[in-house]
C-alpha cells in the first residue's frame, strides 16, 4: 500500500535500499532494540510498494561512525548506485544513520536531486529535487552535525573536568599500576623498576636511543612491555619501545593528557594523523601525582636531548648526535650571512656550507667555508679554556665502570631469579598435569624445558660477566697523574689517534654551545664562539685561497716583493720577512720563496 505521493511507478522500477548503522561496536552488542527498528524498515518499504526483492538491506557499516565517509565503504557504494541510477529510494531509521556531517550529506542530496531519487525516514519521505524537500533535507543534515557536535562537547566537558583534577583513569605504562583503592602505585615487581630505572640510567650515560637498544642487545637484556591484554610480558628491546620509556611523562610522576592533536592531512575529515606536541602545548599536566621513576628536571634533560640527537639537523635546527666525519663542528656551525645552521659537504674536500636559502627560494648558496682551517682554529680554542682545569677523570671513570658493572650483576641475579621462579612453576605444572592426557603433557614439557634453557643461557652469561670483571683495573702513579692533568695533556693526547671524530665533537660540545662564521674576505674568516655560559670569543681566521690575486693583500705584498728584489735580496729572506709582517701565501700559513719567484717573474726582475 502506497502511503506517500511522492512515490512514483518511475522509483518503483529502482531498488529501495535501506540503510543500517550503529556508531560504534558496543553500541551494536549492546542497542538491540535501535538494531531492530532499523531492519524493521523493510516492512516501509513493502507499504510505499516496492516489492520484497528489490528492496536491499545494507549492513556492512555497522560499528562506524558517521562523522566521516572515510571509512564507510557502505555509504560510499550506496552514493555510487544512486548516480548511476539504480536506486529508487534510500531508508534510512534516522537521517542522522546516514550521515553526521554537512560536507558528506549536501553531495548526497545533489546526487539523489540529480537522479530523482527519494530518501525517507521512520516520519516521512523527502524529494531532494524539490524546494522544500530540499529545505527539510538540509536542516534535519545540520541538526545531525550539530547534535554530534553538542554530545561530543559534553562528553569532552566530563572528561576535561575530570582530568584537570588527575583522576581520569588514562592507561599506565609498564611499571605503574592501580592497586584495590585505584591508587596509582609501582610495580612490585623489583626487576621491572629497577629495569626501567637502567633504561633511564643508560640514556643519561650514552645519551642515545640506539645506543641504549644496542647495550641491552649486547647483553640479552629484554624489557619488560604489556602485550594486547595488557599482561606484563618481558621482550626483546626496540628503538620504539626504548623511546616510548623514555618520551612517557609519567615515569616522571606527571598526569598528563593532550599530549597529542588531530591534524587533518585533507579536506576529508577521516584523513586524520596524530601531531606530538611540545612539552609546553600539553593541555594537562600534573605534577607529582605518580610515584616518579626519574625528576621532572631529568625527564626535561632527556627530552631535550633526544630533540637534539634528531638526525635531520638542517631541517630541524638540532645539532644531531656525535657521527663519524672530519668536520668536528658539524651540527653546531651557523652562517654569518643569514643565520641559518650550515651543513657539511665532504665533496674533493671538507667544506661548511649555508644552502637554506638556495633550498628554499633557489637564491646562490651564501657561504662556502673550508671546514680545516675553521676547526683547527676553534680546537685551539677550546685547548686554551680548558687548560687551566684539572679532571679527576681517573677516578671518576673506575666510579662510572664499576656502578655500571654493579648495575649490570644486579640485573643478570634479577633475570635469573624470575626465570628460576618460572622454570619451578612449569616444573609444577608438568608434574600436576595428567600423563596420560599426552597433548597437554607434552605443551607442559616443552615450556618447561624451554624455561629450563633460558635460565641456562642466562647463568652462563652472568658467569661470562663475572669472569671479565675479576681483575681490577690498576694503573701506575704516572699514568694516574697523567689522567689528573688531561686538562693540559688533551692536546696531545687530541692527535695521537686516541680519540675519534665522535669524541672529539662530544668534548666541543661540553663547552662550546654554537660558532658563527662568517667570510669578511675572500682570505679571512670571522668566527664567533658562543661558550656554554654565554660568553663569546671572536677571531678571525685566514683561509686558503686558489690564488695569488685573491688576498687581501696582494698588492701591498707585490709591492714589498719587488722593492726588496731589485735591492738584491733574495726570495728566501723575502719570504722571511714577509711572514713576520703577518702575510702568507695562497695556500699556507705563511710566505712561500717560491710565491716571491713568480711575483719577481711576473715583473721580469731576475
Amino acid at each position: 500500500m502506497n502511503t506517500s505521493e511522492l512515490v512514483t511507478p518511475q522509483h518503483l522500477t529502482r531498488k529501495a535500499i535501506i540503510y543500517i548503522r550503529q556508531s560504534n561496536p558496543h553500541q551494536v552488542l549492546s542497542n538491540q532494540e535501535s538494531l531492530y527498528l532499523q531492519y524493521a524498515l523493510k516492512e516501509r518499504a513493502l507499504n510505499l510498494g516496492w516489492r520484497s526483492e528489490d528492496i536491499e538491506i545494507i549492513d556492512s557499516d555497522l560499528g562506524q561512525t558517521a562523522a566521516s565517509a572515510h571509512l564507510r565503504e557502505s555509504f560510499k557504494e550506496i552514493v555510487s548506485k544512486v548516480a548511476l541510477g539504480k536506486v529508487g529510494i534510500i531508508l534510512s531509521y534516522l537521517l542522522d544513520r546516514l550521515s553526521r556531517n554537512c560536507s558528506d550529506w549536501f553531495p548526497l542530496l545533489d546526487v539523489c536531486a540529480y537522479r530523482n531519487c527519494l530518501i525517507g525516514d521512520q516520519d516521512s519521505v523527502y524529494d531532494p529535487a524539490s524546494p522544500n524537500g530540499r529545505l527539510l533535507l538540509g536542516i534535519k543534515g545540520q541538526l545531525s552535525e550539530m547534535e554530534l557536535h553538542t554530545i561530543r562537547a559534553r562528553m569532552t566537558a566530563g572528561l576535561l573536568n575530570k582530568a584537570k583534577r588527575g583522576e581520569l583513569a588514562l592507561k599506565l605504562p609498564v611499571g605503574l599500576i592501580r592497586d584495590e583503592d585505584k591508587k596509582v602505585v609501582k610495580d612490585p615487581d623489583t626487576e621491572v623498576q629497577e629495569r626501567l630505572q637502567l633504561i633511564f640510567t643508560t640514556f643519561l650515560r650514552v645519551k642515545s636511543a640506539s645506543k641504549v637498544l644496542r647495550f641491552f642487545n649486547n647483553h640479552d637484556l629484554p624489557i619488560p612491555r604489556h602485550d594486547r591484554f595488557g599482561d606484563l610480558v618481558w621482550k626483546k628491546p626496540s628503538v620504539a619501545a626504548i623511546l616510548s620509556t623514555l618520551q612517557n611523562p609519567a615515569y616522571a610522576g606527571a598526569f598528563v593528557y593532550g599530549r597529542t592533536r588531530q591534524v587533518h592531512k585533507g579536506p576529508s575529515h577521516g584523513d586524520t594523523t596524530q601531531k606530538r606536541l611540545p612539552i609546553g602545548q600539553w593541555r594537562i599536566c600534573i605534577k607529582d601525582k605518580y610515584p616518579a621513576y626519574i625528576s621532572w628536571e631529568t625527564f626535561e634533560r632527556i627530552q631535550a636531548m633526544l630533540k637534539d640527537n634528531y638526525a635531520e639537523y638542517d631541517r630541524n635546527k638540532s645539532r644531531g648526535i656525535p657521527r663519524p666525519g672530519a668536520a668536528l663542528l658539524h651540527g653546531i656551525v651557523y652562517c654569518g650571512e643569514c643565520s641559518h645552521k650550515m651543513v657539511v659537504q665532504y665533496k674533493h674536500s671538507t667544506r661548511y656550507i649555508c644552502n637554506y636559502l638556495r633550498q628554499q627560494y633557489g637564491v646562490p648558496v651564501c657561504q662556502y667555508i673550508p671546514a680545516d682551517s675553521v676547526d683547527a682554529c676553534v680546537v685551539e680554542a677550546f685547548f686554551e679554556a680548558l687548560s687551566p682545569i684539572e679532571l679527576d677523570v681517573f677516578t671518576r671513570t673506575l666510579a662510572a665502570q664499576k656502578e655500571k658493572d654493579e648495575q649490570m650483576r644486579h640485573a643478570y641475579r634479577q633475570q635469573i631469579e624470575r626465570l628460576r621462579y618460572e622454570a619451578a612453576l612449569a616444573e609444577r605444572q608438568f608434574n600436576r598435569s595428567d600423563p596420560d592426557n599426552r597433548l597437554i603433557t607434552a605443551e607442559l614439557e616443552r615450556r618447561w624445558e624451554n624455561s629450563l634453557e633460558a635460565l641456562k643461557d642466562a647463568e652462563e652469561a652472568y658467569s661470562h660477566l663475572q669472569r671479565s670483571n675479576i681483575t681490577p683495573l690498576s694503573l701506575s702513579s704516572e699514568l694516574k697523574d697523567a689522567f689528573r692533568s688531561v686538562g693540559k695533556r688533551l692536546p696531545q693526547l687530541w692527535n695521537q689517534g686516541l680519540l675519534t671524530p665522535q669524541h672529539k665533537k662530544a668534548l666541543l660540545r661540553c663547552l662550546i654551545d654554537k660558532v658563527i662564521v662568517h667570510r669578511i674576505a675572500r682570505d679571512c674568516v670571522q668566527v664567533r664562539i658562543v661558550w656554554k655560559g654565554g660568553d663569546t670569543t671572536t677571531l678571525k681566521i685566514p683561509i686558503n685561497v686558489g690564488s695569488f690575486t685573491e688576498l687581501s693583500s696582494a698588492d701591498e705584498m707585490e709591492r714589498l716583493i719587488l722593492n726588496l728584489s731589485r735591492s738584491g735580496e733574495p726570495d728566501e729572506k723575502i719570504a722571511e720577512h714577509l711572514t713576520k709582517l703577518g702575510h702568507r701565501s695562497p695556500t699556507r700559513e705563511y710566505v712561500l720563496p717560491n710565491t716571491v719567484k713568480v711575483v719577481r717573474l711576473k715583473h721580469k726582475v731576475f
